[in-house]
């Protein structure tokens, strides 16, 4: 009999977008018994071929059927260590990302081939065990589930910081360089990009890259080998943001005086109060918005947020250094409660134009493959009209 816990793992990695698939050297009817106790195989109706299939079969067959016929093989039966091998290359050539489990020393070769080799800890051999990048620990196939879980949520936790990351750095160049351009003054000096980049972005990847793995995860489809890492969802994010943020603070750089009513104020503390506000509403913008990054394709972006006491802590004390330590690093002088309130609401906008952003559909193929498609579409019409030419003229 199957271990305990084993069919509800199947059904956890087959839900996830993971296809589990059973190579072994018992003969086909024992192993067809076997892959329906575990859920590989749903019903009598499935144990067909080439849904079911032995080694020599497979074996025999040329790389190019192999290859059509691993996508569709859920159980082998009567295999050798080489078939099991074959299989693994077949997948991959396909664009699979292929991980494998195995104990004994002719595993070796599979568990080396493989992007993720899988030895047993216990009654693993040395051979796979070395042959393997991860061991798991209790020889239970449960902890594949735990492996799928929490490889998801470093990968999402990534483009988390990536997105929050240059949504900083997006919107603080074009707010600089604009500035600059029209006015040769920039809101933003050198020291206050300095501990932006320093703080504000080595707080938020600490805050976010400790985001715990949450059932969500294992409802996406798998990332395929060549998806890319920033997707459709983090662009849009990004741009609302960006657009969001450059555009407010442009307005107060260029308006800020009659807009704050500082016009009675001296022309030097006047400027200083307006760049000082755009700097604070810039980093609570960077503030709110570090919250969005949490939920880049989700509504609720506070779910589990109580579960992550470091997300919090991190924040509290960036609001802290702003408020007590800010002016003695950043030229920046203290405001009056008022000023503080537009600051914190111009950040706070950001979670509401979050919410609408999301509701915006985006495409499923990514930005760089519509490029490319277009791209050689325009030059083989080019190329067209060059050979048309070439031919009036002769």
């Amino acid at each position: 009999p199957c271990r305990p816990g084993v069919k509800d793992a199947v059904q956890l990695c087959t839900s996830a977008g993971v296809k589990v698939r059973m190579v072994t050297g018992d003969n086909l009817q024992t192993a067809k018994a076997i892959a329906l106790e575990c859920g590989i195989l749903a019903s009598d109706a499935d144990a067909t071929a080439p849904n079911l299939i032995e080694g020599k079969t497979f074996r025999a067959l040329s790389e190019e059927r192999r290859q059509e016929i691993a996508e569709k093989i859920s159980v082998m039966g009567r295999s050798s260590p080489n078939d099991k091998l074959l299989l693994v290359k077949a997948l991959k050539k396909r664009g699979h990302v292929v991980a494998v489990t195995g104990d004994g020393t002719n595993d070796a070769p599979a568990l080396h081939e493989a992007d993720i080799g899988l030895s047993m800890g216990i009654q693993g051999t040395e051979v796979a065990k070395e042959s393997s990048d991860i061991i798991i620990l209790d020889d239970n196939f449960s902890s594949v589930v735990k492996v799928v879980r929490w490889g998801r949520s470093v990968y999402a936790n990534i483009q988390k910081f990536i997105q929050f990351q240059l949504t900083v750095n997006v919107a603080a160049l074009v707010i600089n360089v604009v500035a600059a351009f029209s006015t040769g003054d920039v809101p933003l000096n050198a020291v206050q990009l300095l501990w932006i980049n320093l703080i504000m972005d080595t707080l938020g990847a600490l805050a976010l890259a400790t985001e715990p793995p949450t059932d969500y995860l294992m409802h996406r489809p798998p990332v395929g080998r060549r998806e890319p890492l920033i997707t459709n969802i983090m662009w849009r994010n990004l741009l609302i943001q960006a657009v969001y943020q450059v555009t407010v603070l442009l307005i107060l750089n260029f308006r800020g005086l009659s807009i704050l009513h500082l016009e009675h104020e001296p022309s030097t503390r006047a400027n200083k109060i307006k760049n000082t506000v755009v700097f604070n509403a810039f980093v609570f913008c960077q503030l709110f918005n570090e919250f969005n990054a949490r939920k880049p394709d989700q509504l609720n972006i506070f779910e589990g947020v109580v579960k992550n006491p470091l997300f919090i802590g991190i924040v509290g004390v960036t609001l802290i250094v702003i408020v007590e330590f800010l002016g003695k690093f950043t030229s920046t002088v203290r405001l009056t409660w008022k000023l503080w309130l537009v600051c914190i609401a111009i950040g706070f906008v950001s979670w509401p134009l979050a919410v609408i952003g999301k509701l915006i559909p985006v495409p499923d193929t990514p930005l760089s493959r519509l490029f490319k498609c277009k791209i050689p579409r325009r030059r083989r019409a080019q190329g067209h009209e060059a050979d048309k030419a070439d031919g009036s003229e002769q």
